[in-house]
């Protein structure tokens, strides 16, 4: 099958690509650059332009779409707005013609109505894939890990390694189910063999649920620190956000302090049971993410 992926070059979209060509697929992959991703054909794609996307469709001449372009903060042009809406809008106009099998990356909270741009620009494209008549399926995964992702590998790493203390939000009690990488891109792949999966929307999250608290402690025993953790009260971190807003790359977003609050935890067995995932646990990754040794942690971290 000739497939297009957008945001090829991406964590998730570099994964994707490399399973659907083990599945035997023709992978065209998109991205602003154009830049070459392991056996599959490059195409330069900025769903934001209109004229990009008519050209990436033709050229790649599609019997599916991976749409996976997604921002997490917003920079100059580069909106969730832009990126999110009018990009998935863009692309699917540009495809319509040739009714391609649809595949949309989500995220678990996308909605209309909450303070999160993100998870409201994310709701914004499901509503357009929804309604464009082609045979989709929508894909809501949890935080994503794996090597050489953002969010375990820097980010939280970051906020444990940086002072003498560990800051935990509130009560730390914000739930999460992080889901790897590779069980991400199977659903993708998987599911362009399982038409019984058009017109469905699936949560994609991990076989162990935590506290945004457990995250933290898990991050610090991969790295083997030992750091006191202290709690900051909601009322601080709702007049700090703000504040930390003038700076030119603050520590956190006002949109990603909203997601926080919000948890991120769904139920994993639907996409599990449909597309057959590993279910593989974030303990058994960090240290790879992370770049530690097995053996100098004593062995695998215990959940």
């Amino acid at each position: 099958m000739r497939v297009l992926v957008s945001g090829a070059t991406g964590f998730v979209g570099k994964r994707v690509v490399q399973d659907l060509l083990a599945a035997g697929h023709t992978v065209f992959a998109g991205s602003r650059e154009g830049k070459p991703v392991l056996g599959a054909t490059p195409l330069r794609l900025d769903v934001t332009d209109p004229l990009s996307a008519q050209a990436a469709v033709k050229a790649a001449q599609p019997e599916a779409v991976v749409h996976l372009v997604g921002i997490i903060r917003e920079k100059g042009t580069q909106t969730f707005e832009r990126v999110h809406h009018q990009g998935t809008k863009n692309l699917l106009e540009a495809a319509r013609e040739l009714r391609p099998r649809w595949l949309q990356m989500s995220a678990l909270g996308a909605r209309e109505g909450t303070s999160s741009g993100y998870f409201t620009s994310k709701a914004q494209a499901e509503g357009w894939v929804k309604t464009s008549g082609l045979e989709y399926t929508i894909f809501q995964p949890s935080l994503i890990f794996g090597e050489g992702d953002d969010f375990f590998g820097k980010v939280l790493k970051n906020l444990v390694s940086v002072g003498p203390l560990v800051p935990v939000i509130g009560n730390g009690l914000f739930p999460f189910r992080p889901v790897w990488v590779g069980d991400v891109s199977r659903c993708f792949v998987a599911a362009l063999e399982k038409p019984e999966s058009s017109g469905k929307t699936y949560q994609v999250t991990g076989p162990k649920e935590y506290t945004f608290k457990e995250l933290l402690t898990l991050e610090l025993a991969a790295l083997g620190r030992r750091k006191p953790l202290v709690h900051v009260p909601l009322w601080a971190m709702n007049l700090a956000v703000p504040l930390m807003q003038i700076l030119p790359n603050p520590p956190i977003t006002k949109d990603q302090y909203a997601m926080l609050l919000d948890g991120n935890s769904g139920d994993p067995d639907p996409a599990r049971d449909a597309f057959g995932l590993q279910m593989e646990r974030l303990e058994d990754w960090l240290p790879r993410i992370l770049g530690v040794s097995r053996s100098s942690m004593g062995g695998r971290i215990s959940g």
